[in-house]
């Protein structure tokens, strides 16, 4: 019987499966996958590449179909939107992190994190001046006006976490935030992203294969072979950062 989600529940995943291509070269990526995360906490994914990971982390977000399975967000069952709804539901509720940082080169720090609020019908002044108090908001005050090509790595990806950010989602996914970064750098993104998680409004899953940043995780969800092998618990230790 399945477990019903109780009130702390964000991320509700219930027998989630997913495959690619077919016959002799068909790939399991998912297989039967059962994991919740909770609001208020910032979970992580980690697994060897190939594991099937940044695939569940897709299927969450709702840029991969499942062949199988349920994901609820919030109480929302995203597995069962059609593709309209979907892309309704991921602007207004979720938010975007990712290893490359996807920042439009013409465009301000300012300019890039208002993105998500253009999108939305805001006007553009508006929306800019908005994103432009999350930038302050995270460190980037001074950095609003800057090209993405006069800001470093870490900074860059500052930019993409407002732009995550700026629209309040209540979900928010993170694929290889600190890969690129250095170790300082990485650490303060992850400190962000923590700060972000800590409301009960929201939850933030970040899939990773960086070890130097397991201690920020409340939930750590170890995969192999397109499966949880095993969740473990625990307090985050944040005088590691």
């Amino acid at each position: 019987m399945a477990v019903e989600p109780g009130p702390a529940v964000a991320v509700h995943i219930r027998g989630l499966s997913k495959r690619f291509g077919s016959g002799d070269q068909m790939v399991k990526a998912l297989d039967g996958v059962d994991l919740d995360f909770e609001a208020g906490k910032l979970s992580l994914i980690v697994g060897p590449s190939g594991c099937g990971k940044t695939t569940l982390l897709s299927v969450v977000a709702g840029i991969l179909d499942a062949d199988e399975g349920e994901v609820s967000i919030f109480g929302e069952v995203i597995t069962k939107m059609g593709d309209r709804a979907k892309t309704r539901f991921r602007a207004r509720r979720i938010g975007f992190v990712f290893q490359q940082y996807n920042l439009l080169p013409a465009l301000t720090a300012a300019e890039n994190a208002s993105i998500p609020l253009v999108i939305a019908g805001w006007k553009k002044a508006d929306a800019v001046a908005k994103a432009a108090e999350v930038l302050a908001s995270i460190g980037m005050g001074k950095k609003v006006a800057s090209l993405p090509s006069q800001l470093s790595g870490g900074q860059m990806q500052r930019v993409a976490i407002a732009r995550a950010l700026v629209h309040e989602p209540s979900l928010l996914v993170c694929d290889e935030p600190t890969a690129a970064l250095d170790h300082e750098s990485g650490q303060t993104v992850m400190g962000l992203l923590r700060e972000a998680a800590v409301r009960p409004d929201r939850a933030v899953v970040v899939v990773t294969h960086d070890n130097r940043i397991f201690h920020f995780g409340d939930r750590i969800a170890h995969m192999d072979d397109g499966r949880v092998a095993r969740v473990e618990d625990k307090s985050p230790d944040l005088s590691a950062a």
